[in-house]
C-alpha cells in the first residue's frame, strides 16, 4: 500500500463536524444525539458543529444520498473543521459515490472516524490517499449510557489528540457490551449496560510477528464495494494486516465461510500477513466464525497466516480505533497487538 496523507491532529477548542452518511439517526434520536454532542464537548473540549443535512429525518437522509455526499464535500472543504465525525452507520451509504470528489478529500485532509457502514467512506478515503479512522460514531460511543466508557476516551486521545504511535494496544479488561436498551426510549437513557467479562484476545493461529499496513472493514459493508473502482487493486493488499469485522446482522456462520472462499479466490488471503476480526455482536457465533475461519485457512493451506479474533474494535463496546494505512503488528509469541505508526501529525 502505498503511504497515505495524515490529517493533523485534534486539540481542545477545535470544531469537528458531525454527519449522516447513512442512517438519519441522529434526526430520529434527538435526545441521544444531544447526549453524544454534549460528550465531544465536555470530555474533548471540542466545539461541535452539524453539517446541513445531519439532523434531518431518516427518510429525507434515505432519499438524498447526493445531500449526504455534498455534506461531506463540505465538511473537507471547510478549512475551520479539523474532524469529521458520523453519527451512526446504515446500509446504504454506498449510494454518495457518484457524487463525490476524491480531489477534495485529497487537497483537504482532516480526520474522517466512523464504523460499520462507514466503510465506504473509508475505502473512498483510502482512494484519495488519506489515512481515515476505524472506530466509534457518535450515536454508539460517545453517546454510551451513563457516559463514555474510559477505554473509549483513552482511545480517542491517544489516537486523535496525539501525534505519537500509539503502540501496543491493550484488550478492554473492564468488560465490553452490545446489551440492547432501546434508543427510541428515552426513559432507558439513564441505564447503565451490562458488561461481560472479557476473555482476552484469541490467537487463533500462527507462531510469528508479523507487520504489515492496516486496512478493512465491516465485511457485511465490503460486499457493496466488491467490483467497483473503490475496491483495491490485487497488489494494494500485498503485506497487509486485513482488519475484518461483522455487523448486528449476525450473519450465519456459512455467510463468513463463503465471503472467506471469496477473498481466497481474489488472493487477498494470500497476499496479507496477517488477519485481525473483531468481536462479533453479542459475542454470537464466536466459536462457530472461528471453526469455519480455520476451515478457510486449511482449504487454502494457510494455517501459518497469523490470525487473532474476537478483539475490541467493530459492532462491540467499547473499542480502539484503527488508522488505516499505518503499520501494525501481531506478536503470536507475546499475544500482543501493536499499532507502531502515528495516524496524526502535529
Amino acid at each position: 500500500m502505498k503511504g497515505l496523507i495524515k490529517p493533523k491532529a485534534l486539540k481542545r477548542g477545535d470544531k469537528v463536524a458531525v454527519i449522516s452518511l447513512s442512517w438519519g439517526g441522529a434526526g430520529e434520536l434527538p435526545h441521544r444525539y444531544e447526549y453524544g454532542k454534549k460528550q465531544l464537548q465536555e470530555v474533548f473540549g471540542l466545539e461541535v458543529v452539524e453539517t446541513k443535512n445531519a439532523l434531518k429525518s431518516a427518510d429525507w437522509i434515505y432519499n438524498n444520498p447526493k445531500a449526504r455526499a455534498e455534506d461531506l464535500m463540505e465538511a473537507f472543504l471547510d478549512q475551520s473543521v479539523k474532524a469529521i465525525i458520523t453519527n451512526i452507520g446504515g446500509e446504504d451509504s454506498v449510494r454518495i459515490l457518484p457524487f463525490l470528489d476524491l480531489n477534495i478529500i485529497t487537497q483537504n485532509p482532516k480526520i474522517f472516524l466512523g464504523f460499520s457502514d462507514s466503510t465506504i467512506t473509508h475505502f473512498a478515503c483510502l482512494k484519495a490517499g488519506l489515512t481515515s479512522f476505524y472506530g466509534t460514531s457518535l450515536l454508539v460511543g460517545f453517546a454510551e449510557n451513563c457516559g463514555m466508557h474510559d477505554y473509549q476516551i483513552q482511545d480517542i486521545k491517544r489516537t486523535l489528540f496525539s501525534a505519537k504511535p500509539a503502540g501496543e494496544i491493550m484488550p478492554n479488561n473492564e468488560g465490553w457490551t452490545t446489551e440492547y436498551l432501546d434508543w427510541f426510549d428515552a426513559s432507558l437513557s439513564n441505564t447503565k449496560r451490562k458488561l461481560t467479562a472479557s476473555s482476552g484476545w484469541n490467537f487463533l493461529q500462527g507462531k510469528e510477528k508479523v507487520q504489515g499496513k492496516l486496512i478493512g472493514g465491516c465485511l457485511d459493508v465490503l460486499e457493496f464495494l466488491k467490483g467497483t473502482e473503490f475496491w483495491p487493486s490485487a497488489e494494494e493488499w500485498n503485506d497487509c494486516i486485513l482488519f475484518l469485522e461483522t455487523s448486528e446482522n449476525m450473519v450465519e456462520p456459512s455467510v463468513l465461510r463463503y465471503w472467506l472462499r471469496n477473498y481466497a479466490a481474489q488472493g487477498i488471503l494470500h497476499r496479507v500477513k496477517g488477519i485481525i476480526f473483531g468481536r462479533p455482536y453479542d459475542s454470537k457465533y464466536a466459536k462457530e466464525y472461528n471453526d469455519e475461519i480455520l476451515k478457510i485457512m486449511n482449504e487454502e493451506k494457510l494455517t501459518d497466516l497469523v490470525i487473532v479474533t474476537e478483539m475490541d474494535f467493530g459492532h462491540t463496546c467499547p473499542t480502539f480505533t484503527i488508522p488505516f494505512g499505518t503499520l501494525g503488528e501481531i506478536d503470536c509469541v507475546n499475544k500482543t497487538f501493536s499499532i507502531l505508526e502515528n495516524g496524526v501529525i502535529e
